[in-house]
């Protein structure tokens, strides 16, 4: 990712629901992620959700893209719903 493009960000900015500060880094071998945290109680929310996973993963079945969309839980044993742990 070139940190001096800040095309992703500014779109990512811009999508219902998110919220604060955005993060992103680089890994040693060129591997590249984006954090971002999101507003649960947003109307929009999970369809934010749904959309980013599905075109991150599943915008094209015969030329997949490599990369991966998932969100951040808390362990099983801990989970009372996305209100009861909040980033």
């Amino acid at each position: 990712m070139n940190h001096n493009n800040n095309s992703l960000i500014n779109f990512i900015k811009r999508i219902p629901s998110i919220e604060g500060h955005i993060a992103t880094g680089v890994y040693d071998d060129g591997n590249w992620w984006v954090k971002f945290k999101m507003d649960i109680k947003h109307d929009l929310a999970w369809n934010v959700v749904q959309e980013l996973e599905h075109i991150v993963n599943y915008v094209s079945i015969e030329q997949p893209m490599p990369t991966s969309f998932y969100p951040v839980s808390p362990p099983p044993y801990m989970n009372g719903g996305p209100s009861a742990y909040p980033g």
